[in-house]
């Protein structure tokens, strides 16, 4: 064997091994992905799991109580400013509007249903 053939074979090796390992590498980075993918999809359905399993313990151990007080509404008049003022007495008017039309309305409807 002589130089050449040497340095050929050698070469050849060389390009085969570099070849191989570009191979084994792509089947790695396939694997790994995959793998990736597959650790992902498992997130996704534990996180459901745990939005499920939240909201059911919420439902059985969370009770929302909802309490008006106008205390706080009242003191606070003391330290609203003329045009706030004007537009809380603008609102409570159309309250009171809304109110009374609701209590006229409110007979009408009795007397049509006794005849």
């Amino acid at each position: 064997m002589d130089i050449g053939e040497g340095m050929k074979k050698i070469l050849l090796a060389g390009i085969g091994a570099m070849a191989a390992t570009a191979d084994s590498a792509k089947d790695i980075v396939e694997d790994l992905v995959k793998k990736g993918e597959l650790t992902v999809e498992q997130g996704k359905v534990v996180n459901e799991e745990l939005k499920h399993k939240t909201k059911e313990k919420l439902k059985d151990h969370v009770t929302v109580n909802i309490v008006k007080d106008y205390g706080d509404l009242i003191d606070a008049v003391d330290d609203m400013s003329a045009e706030d003022l004007d537009r809380l007495m603008e609102k409570i008017n159309l309250k009171k509007q809304a109110d009374a039309e609701i209590r006229e309305d409110a007979p009408e409807e009795s007397k049509e249903d006794e005849q």
